[in-house]
């Protein structure tokens, strides 16, 4: 009886002295970001796995896009058929500026003509009028054709709205990775119906990773961001491994102490959340508990 009586005093002063190793406790979490579908359809490739590495940027699916190429080809043969009926506006006016010029010539001809007695006031006042109506033609079919020519540009600026308005469906088509990171979570396969906003698969960057310790308020006078601290991973069984970190978030609000935590003061009902970023080196795992040296 004796001998059970000292094992159990034993295990609580290993306890208490445990109690007193660290400032504050908490879990390793990461960033965590979940790839939605961006445009309804069938995927037709999703090749990946949970537990794979992907780069940020990279393509690893595809959804349907045979319609969004077939609208994009049908708005491609419409501005051509569009940009076809552009006036030339140089060939369409060529004939009346060669009658313009021709008068001209006469005009000059006449004039000489009428210095000399040969020619009447009424000729080269003929010609003057002859001009005075074929520069008038002239600038309204330039005025008529540049008006068409806008209309059928304005026309052709929007049909390339359009087919630029398919190409980023298009573009949206491909399941991109946003970050460089590993594949937590895969929530649909290939054949399977996206629509648009459903998760396809959660992607966290595992080489960053960081603590969410809880500090009671009498410690808060002794952080600061940019701190460095003693991170201190504990893999159970005694199997713990000593990470430097510095922190990078300090909460500034209190919240009611998380069941699963232990403060210094165990009394203390509110605590402030901090975040301690931690270099990964491949054995922190999401969820693992961390203790945090001051």
């Amino acid at each position: 009886m004796k001998r059970s009586t000292m094992y159990l005093l034993l295990l609580i002063l290993a306890g208490c002295s445990r109690s007193e190793s660290f400032d504050a406790t908490g879990t390793f979490e990461a960033t965590e970001v979940t790839v939605s579908a961006e445009a309804p359809g069938r995927i037709l490739a999703f090749d990946v796995n949970e537990g794979d590495r992907i780069a940020q940027g990279q393509t690893v699916g595809t959804i349907d896009t045979v319609q969004l190429y077939l609208q994009k080809m049908q708005l491609e043969r419409q501005i051509a058929s569009v940009r076809s009926n552009r006036p030339d506006i140089s060939k369409q006016v060529t004939a009346l500026q060669e009658q313009i010029a021709q008068q001209e010539t006469e005009r000059a001809r006449v004039k000489r003509l009428l210095d000399d007695g040969a020619a009447t006031t009424k000729q080269l006042d003929d010609i003057d009028a002859s001009l005075k109506i074929l520069s008038g033609q002239l600038e309204a079919t330039l005025s008529t054709l540049r008006n068409n020519t806008a209309s059928i540009d304005e026309n052709s600026s929007s049909i390339e709205l359009q087919i630029a308005q398919v190409e980023d469906h298009l573009a949206k088509c491909r399941i991109v990775s946003p970050v460089t990171g590993t594949v937590l979570a895969k929530y649909a396969e290939t054949g399977e119906l996206a629509s648009t906003g459903r998760p396809l698969m959660k992607v966290a960057d595992l080489d960053h990773i960081y603590l969410r310790a809880y500090f009671t308020s009498e410690q808060l006078a002794a952080l600061q961001l940019g701190q460095e601290v003693t991170v201190t991973a504990d893999f159970g069984a005694d199997e713990q491994y000593e990470y430097p970190g510095h922190i990078i978030w300090i909460a500034s609000e209190s919240e009611f102490t998380p069941k699963n935590i232990q403060t210094r003061n165990t009394r203390a009902n509110l605590v402030y959340a901090v975040k301690i970023a931690v270099e990964n080196d491949g054995r922190l795992k999401i969820g693992l508990y961390g203790e945090v040296n001051l």
